[in-house]
């Protein structure tokens, strides 16, 4: 297999010798990597494959269908890792990068309600591209629900990127630096978003606190264990104050013998 013969941008050029011996393999192996956890270049090779799609070099459809199962896999083996070890790494090591077991609920709780839109959206964003199944797995986000919205991510990111470079051909120079401008301001705008929804989290959270401790002084007054008659608002009106014999109306008090001076017979 050979290059195309318009000259290839950035990373793109560093990545076709690579592409010219293996082909459909090295679509395989460096999606693979790139979705389970390994810093390596699948996007790029995914883009760089659907140019060579392009021109003629490669099967469009051929491509994109390997790119979205090994996408999948990836992810799906990134999920399996958190899943068995990373519960044991948070509990061990995770002090050292401030996880704390109290961050660690609240990532569950995030990932409870927003899991499928950040597995969907997340092979878009580098970092989370390679994270995200790791991520879902170590929160336990169920199977069946990972799943699915692991499919959908792996066939809009395939779809949206082989698509580009499809299309891009003798103009992937501009198009390629134009579209990873865009990528960065997509990634910049999806963290604030992500940051955003951990801050309206924590405030739910310190909001339900705050209020649970409210409830509990007010109501919880002289209810619990040694506050019986004297020490709380039962001491006024308990059976052992007015009521009591001997007290007001009692036999010893105004009315009973011996109250009052003896009366002088004389």
């Amino acid at each position: 297999m050979s290059s195309p013969t318009t000259p290839l941008p950035g990373a793109l050029s560093g990545l076709a010798p690579l592409l010219d011996h293996y082909g459909y393999l090295a679509v395989a192996l460096l999606v693979l990597l790139d979705n389970c956890g390994i810093p390596v270049p699948g996007q790029t090779i995914l883009v760089l494959a659907s140019v060579y799609a392009g021109t003629g070099h490669l099967d469009f459809a051929a491509v994109l269908l390997i790119a979205t199962v090994a996408a999948v896999l990836g992810n799906s083996l990134g999920y399996l890792i958190g899943h068995t070890g990373g519960r044991a790494f948070v509990h061990r090591w995770g002090r050292y990068v401030l996880l704390t077991p109290a961050r660690m609920e609240r990532a569950d709780g995030f990932f409870a309600q927003h899991g499928g839109k950040v597995v969907t959206v997340a092979r878009f964003v580098d970092g989370l591209r390679q994270t995200n199944g790791i991520i879902a797995g170590t929160t336990e986000m169920p199977w069946r629900r990972f799943q699915p919205f692991n499919v959908l991510g792996a066939v809009l990111w395939t779809g949206v990127w082989g698509t580009f470079g499809y299309l891009a051909g003798a103009n992937i120079d501009t198009v390629y630096r134009t579209a990873i401008r865009y990528q960065v301001w997509f990634a910049i705008g999806l963290g604030v978003l992500v940051a955003a929804l951990l801050l309206r989290q924590v405030l739910r959270y310190r909001r339900r606190r705050r209020e649970g401790t409210g409830t509990g002084d007010e109501d919880g007054s002289g209810a619990g264990p040694g506050s019986g008659a004297g020490s709380g608002p039962e001491a006024e009106d308990g059976p052992g104050d007015e009521d009591r014999p001997g007290d007001e109306d009692g036999p010893g008090d105004e009315d009973g013998p011996g109250t009052h001076a003896p009366t002088d017979p004389s």
